[in-house]
Order: C-alpha cells, then structure tokens, then sequence
C-alpha cells in the first residue's frame, strides 16, 4: 500500500527518489519495495535507513538505466554492495557514515567506469584498495575520518582526479604517491600526523585548496613558494612559528589560516599577497599588528584574537573592506580614532581585553556606537573621574566593618563598630590629589544575605576578602575563604582578589604565620584541582568533537547526548576562557589590627598600588565624555527607590544620550559601583536601581526577617510620605 501511495506521487518526468521507511525502533527497512515506473530517476537516495545490506532487487541496472547518483549514506553496511557494482552509468555514489572495513573484496574496480565521484567518509577503512586505481574516469574522492594508515600506488593513476580528501586518518608521512597527481586541485590532509612536507610538492603545481590543519608541522619547505595556484591554505593548529622567505611568490591566495601556531611576530611576508580576503591568526603569540597591515587592501576577514596585542595600528581604518574582524582575548586598551571607518564590519569581537578608550560597554555594542562615542568625545569636553569599586567579603565576624571604618575614617582612632548592620557602601577618598575614590561596598557575613552576594559583584572591582586569623582553622578553609573564591570566580573571572587577615593581635608570630601559610597552600590546592576539572570537562568536549555526531545521538546513555558540534564548540570556548582568566589572587596575606595603624596604612598603600595598574583596572583610568557623568548627576538627584528603563531613557535624553548609546553608560556606571543595573537579566535589565542607600536599607531590614524596622526606617524618611511607606 505504501508503496502503491508513494507511485501515485510520483510525476512521469520523476527525476529524484528517496526512500525512508526505518520503523520508530530503528531497526532498518525489512522489506523495500521500489514503485512502478521510475526509468527516469536520476538520483536514488536510500540514505538514513540503517540498511545492513540492499536487496539486488532493488538495484536492477534494468529497472535504474537513467540512474547517475546513488546514495547510501548513514545506514549500518558493513562491505560495498554486491548490486551497485552492477549499475552502469552511476556518476557519484556516497557511502560516508557507514561501517565499512574494506573495498577490495567487494569489487571496488566492478563499479561503474563513468564514476566521477567517490565518498566513503566516517567509515572503519584501514586502507584504499589498490583496485580504486581502475576508476580511470574519477574526479573527486574523499575518503576522510577513516583509520587509513597509507595510500595504494595505483592512487597515481587517477590522472582525473581533482579532489582529494584523506583528512582524520592515521597518514604517518605526506603520501609520496600524490606527487604524481599534477592535475589535483584540492587536497585535504588535515589531522594527519605528518610532522614535515617533502621538497617535492613543488610538483603539485595544480593545487588551489590545501589544508594542513593540525598535521604537527613545525616548518613550510622552500619549495613550498613554488605553489603559486593556490587560493586557499589552512595551516592551522601546528608549530609554525615563521614563513619562507619567498612565500610572498603566492600571488593568489585569497584565504590563510594560521591560527593555533607559534608565531611571537606578524608574518610580514604576508603583506606581500595583495589578494588576500581573510587572515587567521588566533591563538598565537603576537604582541603586535604593523602599521603595513593597510596593504591587504581586500582584506574582508582578520581574526587575531586571543594573542598577547597590546594595541592596533591607526592604519587599521584604512581597511574599509572589512567585514570580520576578531580581536577578544588581547591586552588592547585604547583603540585607534576614526574607527567608524569600519563600517561594513557585521562580525565583531573585542570582548576579554583591558578597554580603556572607548570603554568596554561602548566596544561591546558594536562599531556604530564606537564610532558615534568618538564623535561625542571629539566635541565635547572630557571628565575624567577615577573611582573604583572595593568589595568587602568574608564570614560575620571577620571584622568587616572595623577595617572599612580604619581605611574610610581619616581619624586614626580604634572605631567602635556596631556589627550586623547588613550590607553598607562608604565613598574613600584615597588620594585627594588624584582624586582616586574608592566606593566601598561592605557585604554582610550573614547566610541570610547568600542569595543577593553576587548582585553586588561586578566586573572592574577590587574584592578584599577578610578572614579572622585567632578563630580561623585549617579544616573550615572552605568556609573561611574557598567559598568566597568560588563564588567570585563563578560570577567574575579574572577578578583581583586581596586576602586580609584580621584580629592579628590575638595571635602570636608563630600562628599567624603558619595560618598565613595555610592559607595559601589550600588557595593553590584548590585552584590547581578546579583547573584539573576545567581540563577534565574541555576533554570530555574534544573527545566528543572527536566522534560523529551519529555516534552521540545513538544513545540517551551517550556523553553530550544530542549536543550538536556548534555547541560543543561553544563550551570548550567557554571552558577554556575560565581555565585563561582565573582569579589574580594577591600574594601573600595582609595582616593587619586596628589597635595597629601603621599595618593599616601599608593595607592602604596595598590597594592604592594595585588600582593603579591600568592594565588590570582600565575603568579608573577612562576619559568619559561630559554625557555620562551628566546622566550620573541627573539619576542621583531622583528620589524614587529605583527608576524604569523608560525614566532613565528620558534622563538620558536630557544629557545627550539617545536610548541605543543609554545602555553602554548604564553599564559603566553599574560596573564602578554608582548604581545597580543588570542588564544580563531578563526582568531586572527593566529597572535602574540608582538609590543605593534606600535601597540597601529595604534589603538589610528585609534579610533581617523584620518589617517593623522596615517599616519605622521608612517613616523615618521625611522623603517619603507615611501613605506611602505603608503600601510598601
């Protein structure tokens, strides 16, 4: 019946069949039955059947005269079907992501002598039969993501043979048998472990598409300038750390991937090849981009990301072609003028780098609000504002309050705290000649205040985690500090982490150095164990990727059931930024007293010294246009206990700041401790919370458990009528 159904689709001029009857169990076709008039069909596609075999009555040459493409693809054959080597005719024929083992036995040199194109791809194929050689009339050939561990000779006698495809397999040594092949044009011997070229490629004078990726070659042979066909060259994941002297002789390269070597310098023989569209260079050692760079004029595509670039030529501008470009993961802070140059760029990347002008929420947008920030900036007068946001963490009772009172207090006298306060934020005024300001968020030791912590962290802050050295012992480290590093590693990688141990004049010289000790040999033994985890879990995504993607989706039971190779890539990216950007911990531990001012003092000096360092806090050292800081006054003059997106939308009008240039400033101003606005949050990137001491005083009173205070603290506000704080 089905069958009968499937005819009556079919149209008299029927050129293309596919057939798909697997049953929900998987278990394959048990019976296929091909309808009724198809001397016409061109294309047959049995593929996704799990066939373990095809029935000879289904390929009669009789019934397929017109067939030119087969397709067998992803199904269980174990040997080359007996029937195909009858059909004459067939032009292409696809066999990839099966369990073949072998070709000679079948009859390989039976198939069909018009075959152009061969692909028996993610198969179990430990070598090529010398028999492939009598397909006298093939064009293309891939034989990829097998175990192949060398090449038949009779390969050379593929005279037609354009494109060749042996990548993932087990090649030891370039196959010198390919030399022969002059006319190929495309070679693939990606993730072969070669180690080396010969001097002889030179003779493969046809070839357009080589791809060398991770073949662990550490250097190009002379000779190799001598392709000078080529239009595209993956060079990717090797040891490269330099270029022939001539390789500028490639006149037609249009694409390189250089990505994943070791190169420490920019190749300038690159700036040879006038043709090139897009450059590869991630994942090397380069501090720098020459000022040359202009030269690649039609350079579409330029990935540099994850380097060690401290800074981008002004010529870079002049690249008005460009449409990619890829510079994450480097030490850039200050990005050239005129960047909105750029125009035509649509993929854009710059995140993980020390931005300092334009800031990073500015760059993160996009190169329209790069380039519109610069034009504000050009006409207007800048304000420069050094402030950094200084966190205070650590368990109740560690003397939290007591030290933020030593540092902020300009009396030196021992304060008297009252603790249990919640949660406080304090300006310090550092250096009054610089201006340098701290704003000092004094988080509460409590447990009840665990779920709203990390709202309070931020990128661009200087996290000061305090521990009392008299009640700290070694088998609570956890608690004492481990806990906190692994919240404000989970929240802000990269973060700079200061360890403050308090009550020093309650222990002897002898015990705060052996806690200081342990201290830092449990902070080292816990880093060096989430890093083994971080790898442990990036192996676990290799070796995934490593696989078919077939292989995980055949079982609930597999590892990354079902996760497609995009989004495994995504995590090992994410994987590796965390194992890149672990917290800078500050060695050794502070130990300070407040009966003791002078180890103040040095704490003091301590943090001044650290926060200077632009390259690690680049948000104290930015020129703001005169916009923001006018959108900073306009919110603190508003008395509501937060505003919505709209209310500070029209603040933002007011300072010049149209609505897609409101959210960069906002952003700036939350990182630096000014207001709350968590852009990164689905409900509360609606709300701008800019009353910071109404607001902490509600969530004190609130984690407290007590409405009553709640309630008194808010009648107390001649602000706020008493209607009012009764609806609240």
């Amino acid at each position: 019946r089905d069958a009968a159904l499937r005819s009556r689709k079919l149209r008299s001029n029927l050129r293309q069949l596919t057939l798909s009857n697997a049953d929900p169990q998987g278990k394959g076709i048990e019976k296929l039955v091909l309808p009724d008039n198809i001397a016409d069909v061109e294309v047959l596609n049995l593929g996704n059947n799990a066939l373990r075999e095809v029935p000879a009555n289904v390929l009669q040459g009789s019934l397929l005269p017109s067939l030119r493409v087969l397709i067998l693809r992803r199904n269980r054959l174990t040997c080359l079907p007996a029937p195909v080597c009858e059909l004459k005719g067939l032009v292409e024929l696809d066999l990839s992501h099966n369990l073949l083992t072998g070709l000679a036995d079948q009859g390989i040199d039976r198939v069909s002598s018009t075959l152009k194109k061969l692909c028996v791809s993610h198969n179990k194929l430990k070598c090529l039969p010398p028999e492939i050689g009598a397909l006298s009339q093939l064009e293309e050939l891939d034989a990829s993501f097998n175990d192949i561990c060398q090449l038949p000779e009779s390969l050379c006698r593929l005279s037609r043979l354009r494109t060749l495809d042996v990548d993932h397999n087990k090649l030891a040594s370039f196959p010198v048998q390919m030399l022969k092949m002059v006319n190929l044009e495309e070679l693939d011997l990606s993730g072969n472990k070669m180690l080396a070229l010969p001097l002889e490629i030179k003779f493969l004078q046809s070839l357009k598409v080589l791809w060398l990726s991770s073949s662990k070659i550490s250097c190009l042979p002379a000779t190799f300038c001598e392709l000078t066909n080529l239009e595209s060259l993956m060079l990717d994941n090797n040891g490269l750390s330099g270029l022939p002297r001539h390789f500028g002789n490639l006149q037609k390269l249009k694409m390189i991937n250089l990505s994943s070597n070791l190169f420490e310098e920019f190749p300038d023989v690159l700036l040879q090849l006038l043709e090139l569209e897009e450059l590869y260079l991630s994942r090397n050692r380069l501090t720098a981009v020459p000022e040359t760079i202009c030269k690649l004029s039609k350079l579409v595509t330029f990935w540099v990301d994850n380097n060690r670039i401290r800074y981008l030529p002004d010529a870079i501008v002049e690249l008005v072609n460009l449409e990619e470009l890829v510079l994450q993961g480097n030490q850039i802070a200050i990005l050239p003028d005129n960047f909105g140059k750029l125009s035509r760029v649509n993929i854009w990347k710059i995140k993980d780098n020390p931005l300092i002008q334009p800031p990073y929420e500015v760059c993160m947008k996009g190169i329209p609000y790069i380039a519109a920030y610069q034009k504000e900036l050009a006409h207007s007068q800048p304000a420069v504002k050094p402030r950094l946001k200084l966190v205070l963490m650590g368990l109740k009772d560690a003397g939290k309050t007591a030290l933020r009172h030593c540092l902020t207090d300009s009396v030196q006298e021992i304060p008297i705290v009252v603790s249990n306060k919640g949660i406080e934020v304090t300006n310090w005024v550092a250096d009054a000649a610089k201006g340098l300001t701290f704003i000092v968020y004094d988080l509460a030791g409590d447990h009840n205040y665990d779920m709203i912590k990390s709202f309070f962290l931020s990128p661009g802050a200087l996290y000061v985690l305090v521990v009392n050295l008299k009640v700290y012992i070694s088998k609570l480290f956890y608690s004492y500090v481990g806990c906190f590093l692994h919240l404000i590693s989970a929240k802000v990688p990269r973060a700079v982490v200061c360890i403050v141990g308090t009550h020093t004049d309650l222990c002897d010289e002898q015990e705060l150095e052996e806690k200081c000790l342990d201290i830092h040999h449990q902070i080292a033994l816990q880093e060096k164990k989430y890093s083994e985890f971080l790898q442990s879990l990036a192996q676990n995504v290799d070796d995934a990727l490593g696989q078919d993607y077939d292989i995980r989706s055949s079982s609930p039971l597999a590892a990354f059931y079902g996760v497609t190779n995009k989004n495994l890539r995504r995590k090992k990216a994410h994987l590796q930024f965390l194992l890149n950007n672990r917290l800078q911990i500050l060695s050794p531990v502070l130990c300070v007293s407040c009966q003791d001012f002078s180890n103040i003092r040095r704490l003091k000096e301590k943090l001044m010294s650290v926060a200077e360092h632009w390259e690690i806090f680049p948000n104290l050292h930015r020129v703001l246009p005169k916009s923001w800081q006018m959108l900073e006054e306009l919110h603190l003059k508003r008395q509501e206990l937060w505003l919505t997106w709209w209310d500070s939308a029209r603040l933002g009008l007011q300072a010049g700041l149209t609505e897609d240039r409101l959210q960069s400033a906002l952003s700036y101003l939350h990182e630096s401790g000014k207001l709350l606005y968590f852009e990164d949050s689905l409900t509360l990137k609606e709300y701008v919370f800019h009353n910071l001491t109404k607001l902490i005083d509600i969530l004190n009173v609130f984690f407290h458990r007590d409405a009553t205070v709640l309630l008194q603290k808010l009648l107390n506000d001649t602000c706020m009528d008493e209607l009012r704080a009764t609806q609240l």
